[in-house]
């Protein structure tokens, strides 16, 4: 018989866990990647107006970048804390952080208004946005792969993956909406505030969804085993001083596989209405365009993923995303070279659907190398500390070498670099797709030694 914690949930209430992480993620994405949109396209002119432009835009992703450096340290005290206290609770602390942080970049002054202090602020908010966006993504994958069906654990925990692309598709949506309908001197002017303060209405949507979920069932069974041992044994370690003695080379195998997944994303999207409006002499809009229907298809092809690897395995589907943004690096340059935009969509486009085959599987794959007690801290802490090295500095990276060679070609060869890193820490890593959540919790908790389980079948014959 299956343990109340394996046994697959009700379908209504799975899909209500789904849709509430989702809309989260979404919304929380959707406030994360706005910013980088708005770093390329108006903050070097309306935050930065004295630098040469290029120099601007740097400084521009500066600030961008500095939203990755707080990611960590997110990373670290709600990963403590939901390991502590549930995934639930921290959820909506962080979708709060995140909302409010959006809605106050959409009221405040630039640099002509209140000069070197606007930039100052505007990185404050960065951080906040930042450190929230550290907790989110932890919390959300889990409370869907601890709740869901072991078998279909990749599909399910596939979905709070897509609020990436969501978030992405949502911001660039309503930035190519306005930058349609309005001028440039309108956009630069207050247009560009208007998707900033519109996060405010999303968040209390995404508070009333994400309030009405239930705690993660497993979750809720390893802390009443933990307290049922406070009697008998010692103090529980710290999740993270849990995690760092138990699980230190899966953080690293996280942190890896991470690279070529998160470079290649921040290059693609980001870095790409950089690129494409100077370098190839493609229209802002055409670029936000391209990224607007790219994102759409990311959206589909990463539940198929996440299926997929439910069937061979997480580790095959990741390599072949890894493998597949390799290649495809100078092919998507040469073809954003062309200035058409049906070349500039198809390198998009394909770049997209290999970075889902890595993100798809990632949920699922961080989740099941962590026991329950320190499971929301291992897979944030291997997450977010790849952030720091793989996609806070992208943009900025790819910006300088454009800058300093004038070509793409030490761009590509950054993001291959990356992708070789990340087939030799997917490579080195075990399979997990058979590995049962609730029962490694059974016998696991900060202070007590892993253990590895087979399939859930094995755990219940041993």
């Amino acid at each position: 018989m299956s343990s109340p914690s394996t046994a697959p949930p009700a379908p209504n209430n799975l899909k209500r866990i789904v849709a509430a992480s989702l809309i989260g993620t979404t919304i929380e994405w959707y406030d994360f990647f706005l910013y980088g949109s708005a770093a390329a396209l108006v903050f070097n002119k309306l935050f930065f107006p004295d630098s040469d432009p290029l120099v601007g835009t740097l400084l521009s992703f500066l600030t961008y970048a500095v939203g990755f450096a707080a990611r960590p340290i997110g990373a670290l005290v709600f990963g403590h804390y939901g390991d502590r206290l549930g995934r639930k609770k921290l959820l909506v602390l962080s979708l709060l952080m995140m909302g409010g942080a959006t809605f106050a970049i959409g009221l405040l002054p630039t640099h002509a208004t209140i000069g070197s202090a606007a930039p100052v602020l505007l990185t404050v908010l960065r951080l906040v946005q930042g450190f929230a966006l550290g907790g989110e993504w932890g919390g959300a994958v889990l409370l869907v792969s601890e709740h869901g069906d072991a078998r279909r654990r990749g599909f399910w925990a596939s979905w709070p993956q897509t609020g990436a692309p969501a978030g992405q598709l949502l911001a660039t949506g309503v930035l190519s909406l306005l930058t349609a309908v309005l001028s440039d001197a309108a956009f630069g002017a207050w247009g560009w505030r208007i998707p900033f303060l519109l996060s405010g209405v999303l968040v209390i949507v995404g508070l009333w969804i994400r309030l009405s979920v239930d705690e993660s069932p497993v979750f809720k069974e390893a802390l009443q085993r933990a307290e049922a041992r406070k009697a008998d044994a010692p103090a529980e370690r710290m999740p993270l001083v849990a995690v760092l003695r138990h699980h230190w080379r899966d953080v690293l195998v996280a942190m890896g596989a991470r690279m070529a997944e998160n470079i290649s994303y921040y290059v693609i999207t980001a870095f790409i209405l950089v690129y494409a409006t100077t370098s190839a002499g493609v229209s802002k809009q055409t670029a936000l365009n391209a990224v607007l229907i790219a994102s759409a298809l990311h959206f589909a092809v990463i539940p198929a993923w996440g299926a997929l690897s439910d069937r061979v395995g997480r580790r095959p589907v990741y390599l072949i995303g890894a493998v597949g943004v390799g290649l495809w690096m100078f092919p998507f340059f040469s073809l954003i070279d062309t200035g058409g935009f049906g070349a500039l969509l198809l390198a998009v486009t394909v770049g997209l659907v290999m970075h889902g085959a890595m993100y798809a599987p990632q949920a699922a794959f961080f989740s099941e190398m962590f026991a329950t007690r320190m499971r929301y801290s291992g897979a944030s802490i291997g997450a977010q500390f790849a952030s720091v090295a793989a996609g806070a500095p992208a943009p900025l990276i790819a910006t300088a070498l454009l800058s300093d060679y004038g070509s793409s070609t030490p761009i590509a060869l950054y993001a291959i670099a990356a992708s070789l890193l990340t087939v030799v820490a997917v490579a080195v890593a075990k399979e997990t797709r058979h590995r049962d959540l609730a029962d490694v919790s059974a016998a696991d908790g900060p202070g007590a030694p892993p253990v590895r389980t087979g399939t859930a079948e094995e755990a219940r014959t041993r």
